[in-house]
């Protein structure tokens, strides 16, 4: 529901009172924070915020054909193998699109010659800062993939349709990879 729909709001109005603030724990990825509050009814409390030291950044390559490439990998605060669109983190200071094209250009070796923003997004606002943004790469040049050390990734060229299917029947679960190829999928098909 828009704000418009409640012409009374203050949207800047926030009801937290924050006492106090320690850092608990950061490594070179996140920092850790425990906040000291009064919550909005007026109860004293703690919260825990995950600052992210990167923007997400996630890719929706499209060939000529309408194929896309999805990249795989074992993630290991989930224990489990994911199936997700070319993604990363750029640092917070660079342009997001620079830090998109490096991320096309590690994962799958594609350069791309066409660039659309499609989404902004926060990807867990209850307990975390993380920033995302989703673009679509269109416009494909080949060249080498470069994955960091961390990664062991699988590329699959697929139709675009049929990932979205994945984002459907929960074959994709990662948050970036669903809202991004289903907000692609309206955009392409209004083009």
């Amino acid at each position: 529901m828009s704000s418009s729909a409640f012409p009374d709001l203050d949207e800047t109005h926030n009801p937290w009172q924050t006492l106090s603030t320690e850092l608990k724990y950061q490594n070179p990825w996140i920092s850790v924070r425990e906040d000291q509050v009064i919550n909005p009814a007026g109860g004293r409390g703690i919260y825990g915020v995950i600052s992210m030291k990167n923007k997400a950044i996630g890719i929706i390559p499209i060939d000529a054909d309408g194929n896309t490439w999805l990249v795989g990998q074992y993630r290991y605060a989930l224990n489990e193998y994911s199936w997700e669109i070319p993604m990363g983190g750029g640092p917070i200071e660079l342009d997001v699109l620079e830090s998109a094209k490096r991320e096309l250009r590690e994962e799958t070796g594609f350069s791309a010659g066409r660039w659309t923003n499609i989404a902004r997004l926060h990807t867990s606002n209850s307990v975390t800062n993380e920033e995302g943004f989703v673009f679509l790469a269109e416009d494909l040049i080949p060249g080498e993939v470069a994955p960091e050390e961390t990664e062991d990734l699988r590329l699959w060229k697929l139709p675009f349709a049929e990932a979205v299917r994945m984002a459907l029947d929960n074959r994709i679960t990662d948050a970036i990879s669903v809202a991004g190829l289903l907000k692609a999928d309206k955009i392409l098909a209004s083009r």
